[in-house]
């Protein structure tokens, strides 16, 4: 074998930073070692594998080609390496999660995880749909937990849970005691929703497409937590998930509004790269997010802790 193992991390390194520097500064490496390695790499093959401009390397066709087989085979070496060690863990894992399942259900799954493997490590990342389908395409993580549509040939995904977003108020609003309202009813009030790029946006618009010029928010907000603060201090309606509503909505201190003429269902889905090796770690991951959810057949119906 004429490459290197540190010669592929390199390589590995470069295509997801697009940056020599910061490449070496993740491996623990001198910039000069690093540039090393890769120039060594393709000079082995008389093949480029990226195209230069300035500091910023972007993968050509052929590195393009090339970067899931490194990736599988770093995966595979690690897991060797581990097994030689005599570790018992299942080695490292990045997981990254959109809100809603990143804030409610993500914690709890990695905790009942590392009970299980302590000599694993897990790191968790949480970002709208958007940003976890580019960290995939770029394998920065190993696997994602979206609430959004994911429309790309190389992100394969596998239905989870359902879920159903529901039109949220203050208990002081004067919709917040009525059985049902119509889409005519909510459209010209003041809204809070997610920004664009998630998927709780991204099921609200869909939900609202038939309707002429939609709607125009008061106040886009990134956070789940800060859309419900916003509700519950009167400024309008809001739209998220039942599961991040739940014990707000047993407390009291937001009111669901039934709106029979919007479709609000979603599912919860796990999402990976196509050309990503599935080690031990993640099969193990995967097993225990379904095994989490069994029986439930939504998000808020999962036996989860009350929050006082």
């Amino acid at each position: 074998m004429r490459f290197t193992l540190r010669q592929l991390q390199v390589f590995v390194g470069v295509a997801r930073s697009e940056n020599v520097s910061r490449a070496a500064e993740a491996l623990a490496l001198s910039q000069s070692a690093a540039s090393a390695a890769l120039a060594e790499l393709e000079s082995l093959f008389e093949q480029q594998l990226f195209d230069r401009k300035g500091k910023r390397l972007r993968l050509n066709e052929q590195g393009s080609l090339l970067l899931p087989h490194a990736v599988e085979l770093l995966d595979r070496a690690e897991e060797i390496e581990t097994l030689l060690r005599g570790d018992h863990g299942l080695g490292n894992l990045r997981v990254g999660a959109t809100l809603t399942i990143g804030n409610y259900l993500l914690p709890l799954i990695a905790s009942a995880y590392l009970q299980r493997h302590p000599e694993s490590r897990v790191r968790l990342q949480v970002h709208n749909t958007a940003s976890i389908a580019a960290m995939l395409l770029r394998y920065e993580i190993d696997l994602g937990l979206v609430e959004g549509q994911v429309v790309d040939a190389e992100i394969e995904l596998e239905p989870w849970v359902d879920d159903e977003l529901v039109v949220f108020c203050a208990p002081s609003h004067a919709l917040a005691g009525r059985e049902a309202v119509s889409v005519e009813e909510i459209a010209p009030q003041p809204w809070i929703l997610r920004e664009r790029g998630s998927g709780t946006r991204e099921t609200f618009d869909r939900a609202l497409r038939h309707r002429p010029g939609g709607l125009v928010p008061r106040l886009e907000l990134e956070h789940t937590e800060a859309v419900k603060r916003a509700v519950e201090s009167g400024l309008g309606l809001g739209c998220l998930s039942r599961l991040a509503l739940r014990d707000a909505l047993r407390r009291g201190s937001l009111v669901a509004l039934e709106t029979p003429e919007l479709d609000l269902r979603r599912q919860f889905s796990f999402a990976w790269h196509k050309g990503k090796y599935h080690s031990a770690a993640i099969r193990c991951f995967l097993d225990d997010c379904r095994a989490f959810t069994a029986g439930a057949r939504r998000s808020d119906l999962i036996a989860l802790p009350a929050v006082p």
